[in-house]
């Protein structure tokens, strides 16, 4: 199914021009050779082109659409028309110079395999470079010098003739398709993909610009031990996918990495998606609903056209007909090694997908602190709330985190380890910050328990809910405040030393919490009366909604309602305080 929707979204992007055709794919470039017409070097040209990487302009590689790249794994196979200096000049900074010969061996070989009999002044000038070119004598060429140690450390090369670059020449381009299209090691067997018989791709090409995979590339097709095989086939036999496919399913991912703007981490999980029509206006507007995205319109705008997709009705966006019934692919991939791991592959509607996120923020939605910039919770904070920011690894779970996406996408329960992480980390650093609240808000929408009834899943402040728990984390907050207010400055409060246990055990805590709060207002007084009068009657309004004795012990949902009333009284007190 993954492999046949990114098939479907090659042959769509193919159509509009948009993505090279099979036998050919993108390489980023640092120089070309220019060579003379007897073949001879005549100079380096650097290929760099001005990029912006962050809020900065750096010179980069250029992306050309070249020869598609070999899939290499231990052995020495050369790209055609361009590769590392390894294979075009047979030298490298590695230090195994008996390699690079082999490699600028095979690269000769294969251009005379290509190219011989071609009937044009650049395929002549290019073999004559192979032919006369001395590995031995390379470092002490006056064109090289300038550039050696990037020239030999990894870039890659092309050539040019007389200024124009040899991909370009019509009789080399057409040598190399026939070239492609007659290449290949499989048998014929009919392939998983697209159904048709022909050609099997013994080894898949690579996937590269996954983040934390390996610089050469990671497979997602791989079969290369024999407990993965079957019935005596080897490699990828055992699960035949035909070369065109291969190389479609492979270009349109790679194509997706490509795509930053469209390209989103959660944790160490890669997502990406796409509308099957291929118009990147569909992934536009999902980056902005599901991930904060940047749009062309305002939030009043984007409002108003979600709210038509969500009722079926097509909207127009950057010139563009979006139909909620659209089929949308999306996809979550992480690196293992030199593979990649899927961690979710969900297809649905367009609109499908829309109403489950808006489902999710809906969920998430609660009162929002005046220094919190984000207008909806992104995917990628909630897994972070579950994760000690101090410590030496940040990573979330993937596991998690492929739930949590899954369950985001799907409308369906949160992970309990979501809820598990959020507790623990309001345990150790007893914090409840907007996110964290979202979390235990949305968990108990989702999966609702007896003991945190809706009345405390509120946005804000709920001054009339009467549930235990969730008046007792309102007082612990006014205790706090009474705290605060009796000592400015202080850097320790009661929160630091009975949080956890107030949650647990409330009967245990709360008449000491009781006792310390008459002895601060009792302070409090003396410097501020007015003050000291506005939380005795404070104490009052949310004392009343208590029974004479407190719970011996609350358990988890109820700690997490205890939670959620601490933080809405305590927003709720920040919130009168801005608007004074």
């Amino acid at each position: 199914m993954i492999l046949q929707a990114l098939t479907e979204h090659y042959e769509a992007l193919a159509a509009q021009g948009k993505i090279a055709r099979p036998g050919w794919a993108d390489a980023k470039i640092s120089f070309a050779l220019c060579l003379g017409e007897s073949g001879e070097l005549e100079r380096v040209a650097s290929t760099k082109t001005e990029q912006t990487q962050g809020k900065k302009t750096v010179l980069a590689p250029q992306k050309l659409s070249l020869p598609a790249p070999v899939t290499r794994t231990a052995g020495v196979l050369s790209n055609f028309l361009w590769d590392n200096s390894s294979y075009i000049l047979g030298v490298d900074a590695k230090g195994k110079p008996q390699r690079s010969l082999k490699c600028f061996e095979a690269c000769k070989v294969l251009h005379h395999q290509v190219l011989d009999g071609v009937d044009s002044p650049g395929a002549r000038a290019l073999l004559a470079f192979l032919d006369r070119w001395d590995p031995a004598a390379a470092a002490e060429h006056p064109a090289l010098k300038e550039d050696w140690e990037e020239l030999t450390g990894g870039a890659n090369l092309v050539f040019r003739y007389h200024g124009d670059y040899l991909h370009n020449d019509p009789m080399i381009r057409r040598a190399w398709q026939r070239h492609y299209d007659s290449s290949g090691e499989g048998p014929e067997m009919v392939c998983l993909v697209t159904g048709q018989k022909g050609p099997v791709e013994v080894v898949h090409p690579s996937i590269k610009g996954v983040a934390g995979g390996q610089t050469s590339g990671t497979a997602l097709v791989s079969f290369n031990a024999p407990a993965f095989c079957s019935y005596g086939r080897d490699q990828s036999l055992n699960a035949p996918v035909s070369r065109y496919a291969a190389f479609a399913y492979t270009a349109a991912l790679n194509c997706l990495l490509a795509d930053r703007e469209h390209l989103y981490r959660v944790g160490e999980t890669t997502i990406l998606f796409w509308a099957k029509s291929g118009q990147p206006a569909f992934q536009d507007f999902f980056a902005a609903m599901a991930f904060g995205g940047t749009a062309c319109y305002d939030a009043g705008t984007l409002g108003g056209m979600l709210k038509s997709l969500l009722e079926g009705k097509p909207v127009l966006y950057d010139e563009t007909r979006l139909d909620p019934g659209m089929d949308f692919y999306i996809l979550g991939i992480s690196p293992n090694a030199a593979r990649l791991s899927v961690r979710f592959f969900l297809r649905n509607s367009f609109g499908g997908f829309l109403g489950n996120v808006q489902r999710h923020n809906d969920r998430l939605e609660i009162i929002r602190p005046a220094n919190d910039s984000f207008e909806s919770i992104p995917p990628w904070k909630l897994v972070d709330a579950t994760v000690n920011q101090n410590s030496k690894d940040k990573s979330p779970s993937p596991v998690m985190t492929g739930e949590v996406l899954r369950a985001i996408l799907t409308d369906t329960h949160y992970p309990a380890s979501l809820l598990n992480g959020v507790t623990l980390r309001i345990r150790a650093d007893h914090k409840v910050d907007r996110t964290r609240a979202a979390i235990l808000k949305a968990y108990y929408l989702k999966k609702p328990h007896p003991d945190i009834p809706k009345e405390v899943l509120t946005v804000s402040l709920n001054p009339a809910c009467d549930t235990p728990a969730y008046v007792l984390g309102r007082l612990f907050s006014v205790y706090e405040a009474i705290q605060s207010a009796a000592n400015p400055g202080i850097n320790t409060t009661i929160k630091d030393k009975y949080f956890n246990s107030a949650a647990a055990t409330p009967a245990v805590i709360f008449p000491i919490l009781g006792n310390l709060a008459q002895k601060h207002l009792k302070k409090l007084k003396s410097s501020n009366r007015g003050l000291c009068v506005f939380y005795e009657k404070q104490l009052g309004e949310v004392a009343s909604l208590l029974d004479t004795s407190f719970p011996a012990r609350m358990s988890l949902p109820q700690q997490g309602a205890f939670q959620l009333g601490y933080y809405h009284q305590t927003q709720d007190r920040y919130q009168k305080k801005e608007d004074k």
